[in-house]
């Protein structure tokens, strides 16, 4: 029997919020009135109200008072009518036309003696004022104050729907019809995908997995370092599935308020519950899913309640079926056991950083809409990236467009490229950072130690550029390329620490002293020799143990029972093991650099020259360096 098809993708949103807002019949199809509506009827009343007092109603032709009296003594004038209120004279005109003028208060004894002796008919005329003119005065102040009152009661009343409602999700629902990512946007992880598939083909079709008896996983864990597209997988779900999709934050659920986070929980679930089919995602859940009895705070903390409330919803008493939740968090292991049994998140999804046809994929998706020159070369930058996320890449591409912008290019090429990888990887340039000749030839020399060392040692990953221009924070910069790789040996840890000791050393051999410039050396060289000692098994006189550092009370170890594993005596020893690493890399670097001393002085005086050479150019400096001087070959 052939499965039922996939329920339609543009189908009506079926938000219970919204469908409980228009319960009412009828109430659909009808918008509710718009507030200015009101407002524009309020404004129509006024003007019908007291318009006339504002707007002049006379009509006829304007005459001045003089012209007036003179259309009286020619017998033009058939009757007037005198406003006491504003002093206009209005009337009519023997050949029945209408006129009007301003005259004074009052007429005068001679002018009224002329309106009688040339018979025409005059009157005195107050019009009476209207009432709601007369109530106004008496109106207007207590209308100002009901309004007032009845803003402070809307306030104090919004005021306490937002208390009562305090204890409500903040989660953000997604329907179905909504336009949204999906997984063709999602460049590579195609394993990840296909685990991710599983829960969305269940959603839509559940019944192909009841009828041989497979159970879903209730919840899955997207875990992964920083910037690798769990959110990104989470938006392409909620394009791909079909269902209530609602989206929420573990710091969403963290209040002020003691109770707050488990009644969000509840009214998560039971948002969830009323979708029928529906997914909860869960961003960053490390932030109410961390270890519980950390050592501070009893079992009446907060965010353990919260987390109890989740656990009790995932899978308690009452289950719930059809609702998956997803989570992504990038500290798994500060997480709750309870959370990570079978049953709640039964299914863990590792996002880990981009292989080499990952990053290559991510680079053409971020690069389609963009205008690419010929000699950008997708390939060879996807494979001079290891180690960088899909955010990564992704802001190498957008500061490659902005170092276009600013050459005044029209297209994106290599050298901007080039120039953005520098930036991310080594830090922009200081351009009002200028060394004097002594800083730059110390500079030089420092860098040149570690240049000739990444490019003899046997285990050194490839030199791909040095330079002596300020970046970042640092007064110049050896750059190589880690090959592609998942297991490190002792070997290329030593060579590692070797190569960092190489700067240190090359100022001791030239200038027979030291200075500040190798602290960041020294603090990268002494915590791979830590971790050698203390978590590899690297160490010979150790043994094949291991010591994780001190466990910290955030991470949900009991305050009085986390401390040191070990006695004073293996302190000790660990001590003195990474000490000899240090010193015997140190060793091993200065008879290196004292053998490659003519390389090393070509590799300074090249920089000093050009500023950046190039790992090849290195490489023939070196070479140069140990080929016989003429006069040595003649003999």
């Amino acid at each position: 029997m052939p499965p039922p098809p996939p329920p339609p993708r543009n189908q009506p949103s079926r938000n219970p919020i919204k469908g409980m807002r228009n319960s009412k019949p009828g109430a659909e199809g009808k918008p509710p009135m718009p507030k200015w509506a009101i407002w524009a009827i309020v404004a129509a009343v006024a003007v019908m109200a007291f318009g006339s007092q504002f707007v002049s109603t006379s009509t006829g032709e304007k005459l001045t008072y003089t012209e007036f009296l003179e259309q009286v003594r020619n017998g033009d004038v058939q009757s007037v009518i005198i406003n006491n209120a504003t002093n206009t004279i209005s009337g009519k005109l023997a050949n029945g036309g209408k006129f009007t003028t301003t005259g004074s208060v009052q007429l005068s004894d001679a002018d009224e003696q002329l309106l009688k002796q040339m018979g025409v008919n005059y009157d005195y005329k107050t019009p009476q004022a209207n009432w709601l003119t007369s109530l106004l005065p008496v109106i207007l102040p207590f209308l100002f104050v009901i309004g007032f009152f009845v803003w402070m009661q809307r306030r104090a009343m919004g005021q306490a729907g937002s208390i009562m409602s305090v204890g409500r999700s903040k989660a953000k629902a997604y329907s179905a019809d909504k336009p949204s990512t999906t997984f063709a946007d999602v460049a590579g992880y195609d394993g990840v995908k296909l685990e991710i598939k599983e829960v969305v083909d269940f959603l839509r079709m559940p019944e192909r997995f009841k009828e041989i008896g497979a159970r879903v996983p209730k919840g899955v864990l997207l875990v992964g370092p920083p910037g690798t597209g769990k959110t990104l997988f989470a938006r392409a779900i909620a394009g791909e599935a079909g269902v209530g999709f609602l989206s929420v934050t573990g710091s969403d659920f963290m209040e002020m308020f003691v109770g707050v986070g488990a009644s969000r929980v509840r009214d998560l679930f039971q948002t969830a519950r009323k979708m029928g089919k529906a997914i909860i995602f869960i961003d960053e859940i490390d932030s109410i899913g961390r270890k519980r009895g950390a050592g501070l705070g009893g079992g009446n903390d907060e965010r353990e309640q919260t987390l109890n409330q989740l656990l009790s919803e995932m899978d308690g008493f009452e289950t719930s079926e059809g609702i998956v939740i997803l989570a992504a968090t990038n500290r798994p292991d500060i997480l709750d056991p309870a959370l990570l049994r079978p049953g709640r998140f039964d299914r863990q999804i590792v996002v880990p950083l981009p292989e080499f046809e990952e990053r290559l994929a991510i680079l053409k998706v971020h690069s389609k809409d963009k205008r690419m020159g010929p000699d950008v070369d997708l390939d060879t930058m996807a494979k001079a990236t290891p180690g960088m996320s899909g955010a990564d890449l992704a802001n190498l591409v957008n500061e490659a467009a902005l170092f276009a912008v600013r050459r005044g290019s029209a297209n994106i090429e290599r050298i901007d490229f080039e120039n953005a990888r520098d930036r991310v990887v080594m830090g922009a340039r200081r351009e009002s950072l200028v060394l004097n000749a002594e800083e730059k030839r110390a500079t030089a020399i420092h860098e040149g130690g570690h240049a000739v060392l990444a490019t003899v040692l046997p285990n050194s990953d490839p030199l791909h550029k040095v330079t002596i221009l300020p970046r970042g924070m640092a007064l110049g910069v050896t750059w190589t390329l880690p090959e592609e790789r998942h297991t490190y040996s002792r070997e290329y840890f030593e060579d590692l620490i070797c190569k960092a000791m190489g700067g240190r050393v090359a100022e001791k051999i030239v200038y027979n002293h030291l200075n500040s410039g190798a602290a960041n050396d020294l603090e990268q060289a002494t915590s791979i020799a830590r971790r050698m000692v203390r978590e590899w098994g690297m160490s010979d006189k150790v043994g094949p143990m291991a010591w994780s550092g001190q466990q910290q009370v955030f991470l949900g170890e009991d305050l009085m029972t986390s401390g040191r594993e070990y006695s004073d005596s293996t302190a000790q020893l660990l001590d003195e093991e990474v000490a000899r690493i240090l010193r015997e890399q140190e060793q091993r670097a200065h008879e290196i650099l004292t053998k490659h001393r003519k390389g090393l002085e070509l590799v300074a005086e090249k920089l000093i020259e050009e500023e950046t050479i190039d790992g090849p150019t290195v490489g023939k400096l070196v070479q140069a360096g140990l080929e016989p001087a003429p006069s040595d070959a003649i003999a």
